[in-house]
């Protein structure tokens, strides 16, 4: 029942995403479409069937991989990209999630866009929790601009902790999909990871760190060169944003996209874009994605 699903649940989704016929009889799956499309739902239900040796569950955004071009092809490089944490383990879902992993491995600086649901978050998170729980780094630094017109942390009820937290949820969930609560909680306690609001990041410098800036797009190109001279010896930089959801009060101060412009040609920066094609979320998400792009083409 793990691969078809509670009621063939699994196998439903999976002939309304293909448009085919799926049949369940025993432990036979028979698929009635054309020759093409029967190779792409075999591949497919091979790939969920990895899924639940791995991981022992199989949620939608796997149904919806497993039918990705990307992923239908021969799985010779497979094992490079797979990023193997705790709780589970953690595949890229197209080729330009694979180039962003190869990325965060092999960058010292890496600058991502894209759209919601594209894994940059989750995937940075993945590779910077590994590498802590393997000790090849001693701390993960998470930052985000505190943003609704500009970093008023002061405004806000509580100490700091409950002040930033709001802000950093999105960071949180994807570090309680990786590790269980209670020892994330206690990495936090000592200083593994560390939470901290953008603002105060000025004057530090962050040795054998792994330093993740999501929302960078509500960072001046003054808060982000200020972020990027942080970095210190054996640490990387990740800086994530969605140029699309600018929430500054002037939209043309965010420094995201004059960071790619300035930063692109350094050898040691690695500059990925990502598109509605790579989100991994509902299927609705992506199509929504791509009505706004076309709407508004040059944001």
């Amino acid at each position: 029942m793990g691969v078809v699903g509670e009621f063939n649940n699994n196998l439903k989704e999976l002939e309304k995403i293909t448009n085919t016929s799926i049949y369940s009889r025993g432990n036979s799956i028979l698929v009635k479409s054309t020759s093409k499309k029967n190779e792409m739902v075999k591949n497919a239900i091979v790939f969920l069937y990895d899924q639940f040796i791995n991981n022992n569950t199989i949620e939608m955004k796997d149904i919806i991989s497993s039918v990705n071009k990307f992923m239908i092809e021969e799985k010779t490089d497979k094992i490079e990209y797979i990023i193997k944490t705790p709780k589970k383990s953690v595949i890229p879902r197209s080729e330009k999630q694979k180039k962003y992993v190869r990325a965060l491995k092999n960058s010292d600086v890496i600058i991502s866009t894209g759209p919601a649901g594209t894994g940059k978050t989750y995937l940075a998170v993945a590779i910077a929790l590994t590498m802590l729980l393997d000790k090849k780094i001693e701390r993960i630094i998470l930052s985000r601009p505190a943003v609704e017109a500009g970093e008023r942390l002061g405004f806000l009820p509580g100490d700091m902790r409950e002040k930033v937290d709001p802000y950093l949820r999105p960071l949180y969930d994807a570090l309680y999909d990786l590790l269980d609560f209670e020892k994330i909680q206690k990495r936090i306690e000592i200083g593994d990871i560390e939470i901290a609001p953008l603002a105060f990041m000025r004057g530090r410098t962050l040795k054998n760190s792994f330093a993740i800036l999501d929302e960078a797009q509500n960072a001046t190109d003054t808060q982000i060169k200020m972020f990027l001279t942080r970095i210190g010896e054996n640490s990387k930089i990740v800086i994530n944003g969605d140029p699309s959801q600018i929430d500054l009060p002037n939209k043309s101060l965010s420094g995201l996209k004059k960071s790619k412009a300035i930063l692109g040609h350094l050898s040691e920066i690695s500059i990925i874009d990502f598109n509605h094609t790579d989100v991994v979320r509902h299927p609705l998400v992506s199509k929504i994605v791509k009505a706004y792009s076309d709407q508004n083409p040059k944001k």
